[in-house]
């Protein structure tokens, strides 16, 4: 069972997640935060699988929530809420520790695909949407510094292959076509991901996008 903490300012929006969880046998709403500030707390006494956390909010806003969720060190991962018209807000939940982002009118199906991915560890984001995101905001990234090279410490332990298998996660590549294109079958890929993220720390396949932008591993087009 998913257990699932609903983060919104709006009191009709936290009822409809809240319906929307509750028609599912898999996942339960743990708990309903009207501010940041309590979903940080909540989050701290419950330890729900998911927070779906909305950006706007009263006092502590959602990024700021989700930083302190994720730096506390428990096993509870972020699903960002916006709008098409809050890309940065969605990129600064993903800088803070946010395993994904949706789109705030997701359709049902959509939004349930995404708790439960975020709650196994994936990613929320359609591959070729975090690209699209990274790119819009590729010049907030830090410069570079040792670029392509490797020298970044989280870059060191990885093989030649498992470099690659980051540069392809990077470039927006699912693992069907990381596979097709390395030549490789798709569990061997699923190793070497499962290896990539373990090796550098990162908690899923959006972090690891991140990693590779700014470890200039993969660049903007």
């Amino acid at each position: 069972m998913t257990t699932v903490l609903i983060a919104d300012d709006q009191a009709m929006q936290r009822f409809g997640f809240r319906m929307l969880l509750e028609s599912q046998d898999d996942l339960t709403p743990l708990g309903e935060a009207a501010n940041g500030s309590e979903a940080v707390r909540m989050a701290a006494e419950l330890q729900p699988d998911v927070v779906l956390m909305d950006v706007r909010m009263p006092g502590l806003d959602g990024i700021e929530a989700t930083r302190r969720i994720v730096a506390s060190g428990g096993r509870t991962r972020v699903l960002i809420l916006t709008t098409f018209d809050l890309d940065e807000y969605a990129y600064a939940g993903l800088r803070a520790g946010a395993s994904g982002f949706l789109v705030k009118d997701a359709q049902p199906a959509e939004l349930l695909a995404g708790i439960r991915a975020v709650a196994g560890g994936d990613a929320v984001v359609a591959p070729a949407l975090t690209r699209r995101l990274l790119d819009a905001f590729a010049e907030r990234l830090p410069a570079p510094g040792a670029g392509p090279s490797g020298e970044d410490p989280r870059l060191a332990a990885l093989t030649e292959r498992e470099r690659e298998v980051l540069t392809a996660i990077g470039r927006g590549w699912n693992n069907t076509e990381i596979a097709a294109r390395l030549t490789l079958a798709e569990s061997t890929v699923k190793t070497h991901v499962g290896r990539v993220l373990a090796k550098t720390g990162t908690r899923d396949r959006v972090q690891a996008v991140i990693l590779a932008y700014n470890t200039g591993l993969v660049s903007p087009e």
